[in-house]
């Protein structure tokens, strides 16, 4: 496999992290309540995000994206979302490789644990998490839905 690169994303590279978002998630489609706004991410709301102080980790094989994720302090904790990767290459690290990026990036600006939402259908997602040392803190509901619909995750740094 070629090299993959890690840099901090511009503005520039939001139409293709929108794009690699919607391949990434799309096997989910239909296939869990409430659907995922990842389906429907836009590049001026990831533009906004940015505005707010977020910022976006992407991984590049040569030019190529393959992989994303989100992050932004709240308080004294980083949020992780959006963690994305072309389906083909999962399972070469990649994903492991952004959550590292944010992790360093949360040391670097104080904050003490990693926080990240994921919903309680994907159990394959909550395993992967919980390998990296996550654990779940909460069982939380989507607004207009009275049952849990994800789980809240923290890892302590």
């Amino acid at each position: 496999m070629p090299t993959i690169t890690l840099h901090h994303a511009t503005a520039a590279s939001l139409p293709a992290i929108v794009a690699l978002i919607h391949t990434a998630f799309e096997e989910y489609r239909g296939a869990v309540e409430p659907p995922l706004s990842a389906h429907s991410e836009t590049v001026e709301h990831l533009q906004e995000l940015l505005n707010q102080g977020g910022m976006f980790f992407e991984a590049r094989q040569g030019d190529v994206l393959v992989g994303c994720v989100f992050c932004q302090q709240r308080d004294d904790a980083m949020y992780l979302g959006r963690l994305a990767v072309l389906p083909a290459l999962r399972g070469a690290g990649i994903g492991q490789r952004l959550i590292a990026a944010v992790e360093e990036q949360a040391r670097v600006q104080g904050a003490t644990r990693i926080q990240l939402g994921t919903r309680l259908a994907h159990s394959a997602n909550q395993a992967y998490y919980q390998r990296l040392g996550f654990r779940i803190v909460d069982y939380r509901s989507h607004p207009g839905y009275t049952e849990p619909t994800f789980v809240w995750m923290e890892k302590t740094l």
